[in-house]
This record gives structure tokens, sequence and C-alpha cells, in this order.
């Protein structure tokens, strides 16, 4: 299994790509509003994206899909209760820039939904779709059972977890999701994350500063 990332944007957010092998078929996961970053990602490895799994609907992860998705003929897949984020970009670019700047931010003409539970064969790989929101109430992780990889987008950090003080953001809800969908995998499960390196879900479980709040 190929899995690599790069930092993108403003945000160093994580965008990851994941095939079977390479120069074949390939899944992207997340895109920042850096669609030639993207692009430069899979090139590395000669990878064809036919899909994008976007874990939330906030501007840094979702920025680039709609560019993307433009440039390369890609399945878009978000969960729809963070519609409000995804339909609505120049919004969120308001909010933190007070100006929308300079870029291609559009959503694509179509995002597929996603659900809890439900599985994505595609590119020969399998992916569980993991609903944890808290950070936003559609985040989604998506888990590789067979590699014992889950992308955790910005639920879990190393040493952290996603910030709730956005609009749809919950603590509470958070904490249950992380309860409920993550810290219930293996300690050996590889973590993936929307932002900074990876981690282990056993090493998040003894030793990030939130563990209390979800144990």
């Amino acid at each position: 299994m190929l899995i690599d990332g790069r930092p993108l944007w403003l945000a160093d957010t994580n965008t990851w790509v994941v095939a079977p092998e390479r120069g074949g078929m390939a899944v992207v996961v997340d895109a920042p509003p850096d669609a030639r970053g993207v692009l430069d990602l899979l090139a590395r490895h000669e990878l064809t994206p036919v899909a994008l799994l976007i874990t939330h609907g906030h501007i840094d992860h979702v920025g680039g899909a709609g560019e993307l998705s433009r440039t390369v003929s890609v399945r878009s897949f978000v969960h729809p209760d963070d519609d409000f984020l995804t339909l609505d970009p120049r919004s969120q670019l308001s909010m933190l820039f007070g100006m929308v700047p300079p870029g291609d931010f559009e959503p694509p003409s179509t995002f597929e939904p996603l659900a809890d539970g439900m599985t994505i064969e595609i590119a020969g790989m399998v992916m569980e779709v993991r609903h944890t929101p808290g950070h936003t109430p559609g985040h989604c992780c998506f888990l590789l059972e067979d590699e014992g990889v889950l992308f955790s987008g910005d639920q879990l950090f190393a040493g952290s977890i996603g910030r709730t003080d956005l609009p749809g953001g919950d603590t509470d809800v958070l904490m249950e999701s992380m309860r409920t969908k993550v810290m219930s995998l293996a300690d050996d499960f590889r973590v993936l994350p929307g932002h900074g390196p990876e981690t282990t879900v056993g090493t998040e479980r003894r030793t990030n500063p939130f563990r209390g709040y979800w144990q």
C-alpha cells in the first residue's frame, strides 16, 4: 500500500494520497486550496486520482476540491452536515481574512454524501467512513482497517484534538466521537491527521493531554 502526504496552504493542512501501488489509481484525502500541490504529490508517484474524500468542510481541507475536480475527473465525497461550510467557502474566507483572496475556491459541482458506517470501494481499496462530529457537525474519519490506518482529519492530532470554538463545534460531542469511533481501535493503528505528524491510537490513549475526557 502506498500512502504519502504533504502539508499545503497557509495552515499546513495535510493532504494524503492512497493507492494500492505506484502508477495506479488513487484516493485523495482532503484538498487544501492548493490544487497544484495535490497534483504534484500525485505525479510524484505517477498516480491517477479517482476519488476525493473530505474529512470536513473547513476551507483549509476543502478549498481546493473544486479546482481539483475541474482539473481531473474525481468523485468528491463529504458529509452533508457540513453543507453550510462546503457550499459557502466565500463566507469562511471573509471570516478568516476580512476579504476573499484571489483563487479558485468554488466547490465541485456535486458532492456525494458520506454517512457513518458506509464503505467506499474504489481504486482497489475499501475505506470505512466513521462520522466523528464535534470539530464540525459533519466531520468524518476514514479507516483502512486491513492496513491499520485511520485518516483522522481534525479529530485527533499527535498530542492534541480538534478545536471546537468555531461554528458547529461541540466539545462534548467530539469527546463522545473520540470514545466510540477512534479509541475503540487497537493501539497499533496509525493515525494520519489533518495537521502535524502521524501518531498511533495507543500513543494518544496513553499520553494525549485530553485523554481524561474520553476515558
